[in-house]
């Protein structure tokens, strides 16, 4: 599994508590979801959580991608893969009866945040090359297994347009991505990356 292999990558490429990017980030507000209280199996946030949690599974592959990258002067930039990638969940949108700009823009926004590890990753490899990964994943299967997360998040996106549109969104996702974090041990680096995927989430 891909998320396996990237938590492999930061364990061996990159230190415990990575600086967070300089960049201004837009942050959902920070929302205290106790690990004792159960998560809510229907409603809003049933709905919202896939999308906080396919988010993090994606921002997994960050990993992957920068350790792929690191070392071939492959720009992180790839303005011909993301045309293809906002392509394509365009069509999926459309076919499963989705907003086909919204779910464009939560790529747009997936797009970033996966930008945002990968050059918060290269940083610290660069700034202690002693932490950098010394195997390169191959990107064609990484991106097979994005490929693969990019469907579940076109889904979850059609499913949840009365949950995205509510008034409540905002608090409701901020309070499943509160929950995502611990769930999947993210780093700074990654828990930024998070709340700069869900920017577009509601509306």
């Amino acid at each position: 599994m891909v998320a396996a292999a990237a938590a492999a990558v930061l364990s061996a490429g990159a230190p415990s508590a990575i600086a967070a990017p300089t960049a201004q980030v837009d942050r959902p507000a920070v929302a205290t979801a106790s690990a004792a209280t159960p998560a809510p199996r229907t409603g809003p946030y049933a709905a919202l959580r896939p999308l906080a949690a396919l988010s993090a599974e994606r921002l997994a592959t960050a990993d992957l991608v920068a350790a792929a990258k690191w070392g071939t002067g492959s720009p992180i930039d790839d303005p011909a893969r993301e045309r293809q990638v906002l392509d394509a969940v365009d069509r999926r949108a459309r076919e499963l009866g989705a907003d086909p700009e919204r779910t464009v823009a939560v790529f747009r926004d997936q797009i970033e945040a996966n930008k945002i590890v990968q050059r918060g990753l290269h940083r610290a490899w660069t700034a202690d090359p002693d932490r950098a990964p010394t195997t390169r994943p191959d990107l064609d299967e990484v991106r097979e297994e994005i490929n693969r997360i990019n469907e579940g998040l076109v889904r979850a996106i059609a499913d949840s347009p009365a949950a995205r549109t509510s008034p409540s969104c905002a608090p409701v996702l901020a309070v499943a991505a509160a929950r995502v974090v611990p769930d999947e041990h993210l780093d700074p680096l990654h828990t930024v990356a998070l709340a700069r995927s869900l920017r577009s989430v509601c509306g």
